[in-house]
């Protein structure tokens, strides 16, 4: 039997609407917090028992449809060779940033046999979650990637990105070349471990113009859909402030785009391809509304979602922050599951 989570992002017929929240594994429940007492996140994200445990958290604790596989985007770098550290409070820094012609040609490949870990993490998640409830792999997309690689780490301006992008797009484009093959390869061990659906997370293109996007990131991150097509599992597109990008990325090749807080979801269905599956987009600072109003807000994304002559999958426009109330995102899925079911079956 298909999961309602699967059906919904090929817009396929459901019987209510799914739930899942991006960052529902990790820094928001006090037992991830527990768990991961003393362990960096990068050591976290390459212990299996520490993975799949953090992994079924949520869905212990929230009902939500799907599982999201707890990593980072910075993962397959670090296990590809890169000298990458999370730093608490700052976010991934690289040691060696790349800067030039030579530094892109020298960066490493990422193989399979790099990661048995994360197929070992994927495994064991799957193996508790059974077949009710899918679990969604996840890579960052090649413009992200670059933007670490070039800034050194995160960046308000992304100043030296957009330098190299514009100074020399052939450097450029090699490297979003060699990282869209490195996504499609940790996205590809996830699927062929067991993932049943995917999201390409572009964090940072939102501070893209739509001509640039088009001209030097659109192509790379269609290579990864192109390269994960053989799977057939339905995969989502996301970037945060990316709702002046979201007709581009929308072309991408993913069954569904992520919609950010920013953009109302009825506009958002005039961007993307006809038919093509919305997922969103509750603005993450309302989970500290009072009840009443945040109850309002969800109900209402809910119909609007419904309205839509597509699939709709239900989630946050970002994730969740670390200091929201653990009990609230459940409430929103035992609310958005009720009211979907009361929509949908009035409809016959």
């Amino acid at each position: 039997m298909t999961s309602p989570l699967l059906a919904a992002l090929r817009s396929e017929p459901v019987s209510h609407t799914p739930v899942w929240f991006m960052r529902q594994a990790g820094r928001s429940l006090p037992e991830y917090r527990k768990l991961r007492e003393g362990t960096q996140m990068l050591d976290a994200c390459r212990d299996p028992e520490m993975v799949s445990e953090i992994t079924l958290q949520p869905v212990r604790r929230h009902g939500v449809d799907a599982a999201i596989f707890f990593s980072d985007i910075v993962v397959p770098l670090q296990a590809a060779g890169v000298e990458v550290e999370i730093v608490p409070g700052v976010g991934p820094v690289i040691a060696s940033p790349v800067r030039s012609r030579a530094d892109i040609d020298a960066l490493p490949e990422l193989d399979a046999a790099d990661i048995p870990d994360i197929a070992e993490s994927i495994q064991r998640v799957t193996a508790e979650l059974g077949e009710a409830t899918p679990l969604i792999g996840f890579a960052g997309a090649p413009f992200t990637l670059a933007s670490y690689l070039i800034e050194g780490g995160p960046s308000k301006n992304h100043e030296k990105t957009k330098s190299l992008m514009v100074s020399d797009p052939e450097a450029f484009s090699a490297l979003l070349s060699k990282l869209a093959t490195m996504s499609a390869t940790f996205i590809d061990v996830q699927l062929n471990a067991g993932a049943k659906a995917f999201q390409l997370f572009d964090s940072w293109a939102g501070y893209l113009a739509r001509e640039d996007y088009e001209n030097h990131v659109l192509e790379h991150s269609t290579a990864v859909f192109d390269a994960l097509s053989g799977h057939d599992v339905p995969s989502i597109h996301f970037g945060v402030q990316t709702g002046e990008l979201l007709g581009s990325m929308a072309q991408a090749g993913s069954t569904t785009v992520g919609v950010d807080f920013r953009v109302d979801l009825a506009d958002a269905a005039t961007r993307v391809n006809p038919g093509q599956a919305l997922q969103g987009n509750l603005d993450p600072a309302l989970l500290f509304a009072p009840w009443e109003a945040l109850s309002a807000r969800v109900e209402a994304i809910v119909r609007k979602g419904l309205e839509l002559d597509r699939g709709f999958v239900f989630n946050l426009g970002h994730g969740v922050l670390p200091d929201t109330d653990p009990e609230v995102p459940g409430r929103v899925v035992d609310l958005v599951h009720r009211v979907s079911a009361e929509i949908l079956g009035s409809r016959g």
